[in-house]
Order: C-alpha cells, then sequence, then structure tokens
C-alpha cells in the first residue's frame, strides 16, 4: 500500500474533527455581536445561534466525511462496517463544542478581543491533539495527559470507526460524554445568565 496515501487519509480523517471543532469555536466569540439585531427582539431565541453554527459545521462535516470514504476505500480498499458508529463518536463532541460555544459567544459579547485570543488557543489546540500523530508515539508517561485535549478523544474514536474497523472505547467515550454534557450545561447557563446585560453592551 502507499504509506503516503494512507498517512493522507489519516490525516484527513482527524482533520474532519479539528475543522468542526475549529469552526464552531472560532466563530462563538463574534457571534452575538454579529447578529446584535437578534438581541434586542425578545422573542427571539438568541441561545440557539451556536446551535445554528454548530449545525452548518456538521454539515461541512459530513461532506468532507463523504469524501473521506471515497479517498479511503481506494487507499485501503475498503470501507469499514463499524462507520455506522461515527454519529456515535461524533455526539459528545458536538455537545462538548456547544458548551464552550455558549461560554465564548457571552464572553465575546463584553470583550471584543476575544476573537484574537481564542484563534491561536484553537490552533494550539490542534497540534497538541492526535492530528498529527498518534498517541502511541509519545512517551507512556504523556499519552494520559492528552485526554485533557478536548480533541483526543473524538479524533481517536473517529479514525477507528471511520478507517480502521475498531469499536471506540466506550468507557473513555462515555467519560468524555459526561464532561461534555457538564461542560454545555455550565456553559448554557453562564449565557443565560449574562444575556441580561448585552443589549446595554451592543
Amino acid at each position: 500500500m502507499d504509506s503516503t496515501g494512507e498517512f493522507a487519509v489519516v490525516l484527513f480523517c482527524g482533520l474532519i474533527v479539528f475543522q468542526f471543532f475549529a469552526e464552531v469555536v472560532t466563530l462563538a466569540p463574534g457571534l452575538i455581536v454579529a447578529n446584535a439585531n437578534y438581541v434586542k427582539k425578545i422573542v427571539f431565541p438568541i441561545q440557539i445561534l451556536p446551535l445554528v453554527s454548530a449545525g452548518a459545521a456538521l454539515f461541512h462535516a459530513a461532506v468532507s466525511l463523504l469524501v473521506l470514504l471515497v479517498f479511503a476505500f481506494i487507499v485501503f480498499g475498503y470501507i469499514p462496517a463499524t462507520v455506522v458508529l461515527a454519529p456515535l463518536v461524533f455526539a459528545p463532541l458536538i455537545v462538548m463544542v456547544l458548551g464552550i460555544a455558549w461560554i465564548l459567544a457571552s464572553i465575546g459579547v463584553y470583550f471584543r478581543d476575544m476573537s484574537q485570543i481564542v484563534a491561536p488557543l484553537v490552533t494550539a489546540t490542534m497540534f497538541l491533539s492526535p492530528v498529527f500523530f498518534q498517541r502511541t508515539s509519545l512517551p507512556i508517561w504523556l499519552q494520559p495527559w492528552l485526554s485533557l485535549n478536548p480533541l483526543a478523544i473524538p479524533v481517536e474514536s473517529f479514525r477507528d470507526v471511520v478507517l480502521f474497523d475498531i469499536e471506540p472505547d466506550w468507557l473513555a467515550l462515555g467519560s468524555y460524554l459526561l464532561v461534555a454534557i457538564a461542560v454545555a450545561f455550565l456553559g448554557y447557563q453562564f449565557f443565560q445568565k449574562t444575556r441580561r446585560g448585552f443589549a446595554d453592551v451592543l
């Protein structure tokens, strides 16, 4: 097999996960400011704006996945049956990203320079995640710390089911989901409490 082709497919797979994360998180700080006219419309639920952003990013990820599967078939010669688990693997990441987006969208109203801070942090998140490398390539003592990166478990699990015909680590994915739910809950509560001052600032 073409090792270059394999690397490209594996890299593309990881980038799909990162791109979804980056698209939502990078846009989040300016989301409310860009839609300031909705803030003063009491009947409009502005908390759905991150959901809309996530939905658009999810559509882009789905299109990228279809392209990936075509190239994966060319390179590996098959499409694994575990690909049907991809939505289950992606779901916890969506929950996590929504929580982060609610927090950043709210902070971005009060601190307009937040976008300048988030962009390099998102880039750093990519390089400190297993997008370009395998967890096993790191020293053993460092491998557990990689799980603190919000992209680590989703990237590895997504690759397992989409490319390698391996079921994800359900325990790790379940733990990630619990943390994601907590982040989403806290993010939503934070957004709801801080939104009261949006109209005054905007």
